[in-house]
């Protein structure tokens, strides 16, 4: 096992009608930012929960936040907490929210170029306002970690940041939250958090017995739960099994001590920024090309998880490694999210400006063992068609 240090101060506060605990948790004196994303925050009746609990505290709200949160829309909400000298920050809603007030919460106060804060991944990150969230959307993980995503519409780029300033200071799960949410969404939750654990366990084996069990134990329950969350929408104890399996896939608890790659997703980032799909679905097309392709550098976790995970025993070895592969596509595909390039009208003609984008963000020695070079990315890409 690899050395570690683990850290998370983050507080979860989960269960049924938790949210009028925010009055115990967001400071009496403070002057409050709810950020938020389109109108169901408001139709659901999340947003006037969330007014209640804050009571006679000063409050503001900023709503718009884009499914892949801009830094252009994002500067206007740093903007209004200047001008109102705002001092606290409430997330309500999903990942792209938690990762944008995340971002909001780096740049109030930050000495330069707030787009600086991504090009330099956060490394120069020293303060952050203090925030907490309500999440109503299970797959980022966001509520409990201290990395954000943030794309910017005028260079069509989608980088990332983390900081220990950024972890949320608390964050309420209720899963009564996601009964009203669209089936893409809840399906793209599920992709999100299997890829997230996948990215951390299927690596190499690093001796982290606890690592390798409990993300093998995350991922059985979403092969199980998957598509029997999203047709029953109103089930609360399989709605309360996403949520906190989504919350574990990326708190930093399954990751420690072991090798992680982030392939999948360095290439999955581009092709959201230049084509526009919903990022769990760019995952569900890599991961399994990326799977293939680096067949030989994964070959004893791939084994792990074809025994582990989907119960496969005969066969030779690359019997085992396929149908692990093939299997871990049909899950997504069972889900109703497609797995190929070409399901999305994409061919080969898009191959070239991702890899331009890849290494002008200087994602040219990705994966576990940073070997995944440009060339590879092209080959999973090519895999992916």
């Amino acid at each position: 096992m690899q050395n570690f240090e683990f850290y998370n101060p983050t507080r979860i506060i989960f269960g049924k009608d938790t949210i009028a605990q925010l009055a115990d948790h967001v400071p009496a004196e403070a002057r409050v930012l709810v950020l938020y994303g389109g109108s169901s925050a408001e139709k659901n009746g999340t947003l006037a929960e969330v007014r209640a609990a804050l009571g006679t505290r000063t409050v503001r709200e900023f709503g718009g936040i884009e499914a892949n949160p801009t830094y252009e829309t994002l500067m206007r909400a740093v903007a209004t907490i200047r001008e109102e000298g705002l001092d606290f920050l409430l997330a309500v809603g999903g990942g792209s929210v938690i990762d944008g007030t995340k971002f909001v919460a780096a740049a109030v106060n930050y000495k330069g170029d707030a787009w600086d804060i991504l090009r330099t991944h956060g490394v120069d990150v020293t303060g952050a306002l203090p925030f907490g969230s309500v999440l109503t959307l299970p797959a980022t993980g966001s509520e409990m970690n201290s990395f954000s995503v943030i794309s910017r519409t005028e260079t069509r780029e989608k980088l990332a940041f983390g900081s220990p300033h950024v972890f949320p200071r608390f964050s309420v799960l209720d899963p009564t939250r996601t009964y009203t949410l669209p089936v893409r969404q809840v399906a793209n939750g599920v992709a999100d958090a299997f890829t997230h654990i996948m990215e951390q366990y299927l690596t190499y084996p690093a001796g982290g017995m606890a690592q390798d069990r409990f993300a093998e134990g995350l991922l059985l329950s979403l092969v199980e739960i998957g598509p029997k969350v999203i047709a029953n929408p109103h089930d609360y104890d399989l709605r309360a099994n996403l949520m906190w399996i989504a919350t574990l896939a990326l708190n930093g608890l399954i990751g420690a001590g072991v090798p992680q790659d982030w392939a999948t997703h360095m290439i999955g980032h581009e092709l959201t920024a230049r084509h526009d799909i919903d990022h769990a679905r760019t995952l569900a097309i890599v991961l399994p090309a990326m799977l293939r392709v680096r067949k030989e550098a994964k070959r004893g976790k791939l084994l792990q998880y074809a025994e582990r995970v989907w119960n496969l025993r005969d066969g030779t070895e690359d019997e085992r490694i396929e149908s692990a592969i093939a299997r871990t596509s049909a899950f997504f595909e069972s889900l109703d999210i497609p797995t190929r390039l070409s399901a999305y009208g994409l061919g080969t003609e898009t191959i070239d400006g991702v890899i331009s984008q890849l290494e002008q963000h200087g994602m040219t020695a990705l994966g576990e063992h940073q070997d995944v070079t440009l060339e590879v990315s092209r080959r999973v890409l090519e895999a992916s068609l």
